[in-house]
């Protein structure tokens, strides 16, 4: 049985809580959070102890951790776990700043405790199947990637202000995705924004609509694309075209039902929210952390792939802000 502690009790920490509930052989047996109510909430739920975050890494009855609070508590976390020698489970992103992710990296590195960056999106059925499907040589080589990913409504101000901005606190998942489908990494990023949805983001330094297009050694490219507004539901499609043919994953809806009458033909709405619409990608993302840490092999993505989607966004944040291509090294 692994023991999990659960540092961060919020929306993220309950999802995941509930992963761990359907996987066999894995539990919550501890958990924290800066605020006494949902960990207690949430440890009763669970069957869980609630302990401050210091006692929970300390616990004996604690194997790993899962690291779902604010991103600027990440670092100290991942410092503590990995000189108490407990396997880690860290909520994207790892940190806002690569070099001190490049800091964590060494201290995993040196304690050789496993360590996975949960970009949910690799585990969804559909995602997961096309890149499969390309390693298995379904399309020949990759030529163009082409990701969309739009949500319903923008988050508020106040979080704008503290994320990061677009291109380290959404596009992140499309850029880890990038390179999970390109199978090669981008050499070159340029990236394009504006802010349409709400000028108040644009007040806080930040764009609602942007664009990102990466190109690899070999010239594959993949074109990313990004709103904070889809009147019509959570819009998340992926598109591969390589030199036999092409794969594509649709949006999720809320029902299969379509109806054709003699106005037409009409399907149901896409899913509204992320967590409904990564639901199964959250669970399998779990389990695997959860068989890797018991088989003692090293869970994928890792914290080096953190860090190699952090500097994308960073680079794509250079590119908005030059207003011209940012080459990697």
């Amino acid at each position: 049985m692994l023991n999990i502690g659960l540092l961060g009790c919020g929306r993220i920490g309950q999802v995941h809580a509930r992963s761990i509930g359907q996987i066999d052989g894995a539990r919550v047996s501890a958990v924290a959070d800066a605020f006494a109510e949902p960990a207690q909430m949430l440890a009763d739920k669970t069957g869980a102890q609630a302990l401050s975050a210091e006692d929970l890494i300390g616990s004996a009855d604690v194997d790993a951790v899962v690291i779902g609070t604010p991103t600027d508590t990440h670092y100290d976390l991942i410092h503590k776990a990995a000189n108490a020698g407990k396997a880690i489970f860290c909520e994207k992103p790892v940190d806002m700043s690569a070099n001190r992710i490049r800091d964590c990296i060494k201290v995993v590195e040196a304690t050789g405790v496993p360590f996975m960056t949960a970009f949910n999106r690799r585990f969804d059925p559909s995602f997961a199947n096309i890149q499969s499907r390309i390693a298995n040589g379904e399309i020949g080589n990759v030529e163009i990637v082409t990701i969309l990913s739009r949500d319903p409504s923008p988050p508020p101000i106040s979080y704008i202000e503290s994320s990061g901005g677009l291109f380290r606190d959404m596009m992140i998942h499309d850029l880890d995705m990038a390179r999970f489908l390109l199978g090669e990494e981008p050499i070159s990023v340029y990236a394009v924004g504006s802010s349409l949805v709400d000028p108040e983001i644009g007040k806080a330094g930040d764009v609602d609509t942007a664009a990102v297009t990466l190109t690899t050694a070999s010239g594959k490219i993949c074109q990313i694309s990004n709103s904070r507004r889809a009147s019509y539901g959570y819009d998340q499609r992926i598109e591969v075209h390589g030199e036999k043919g092409m794969l594509r994953a649709e949006n999720m809806l809320e029902n299969a039902v379509e109806i054709a009458t003699p106005a037409g033909f009409q399907k149901s709405p896409a899913r509204h929210f992320f967590l409904e619409r990564y639901e199964s990608a959250y669970r399998a993302e779990m389990g695997h952390f959860v068989d890797a840490v018991s088989r003692a092999s090293s869970p994928s993505p890792g914290i080096v792939d953190g860090l190699r989607a952090q500097e994308l966004a960073d680079a794509a944040d250079t590119s908005l802000k030059q207003g011209s291509v940012v080459k990697l090294a």
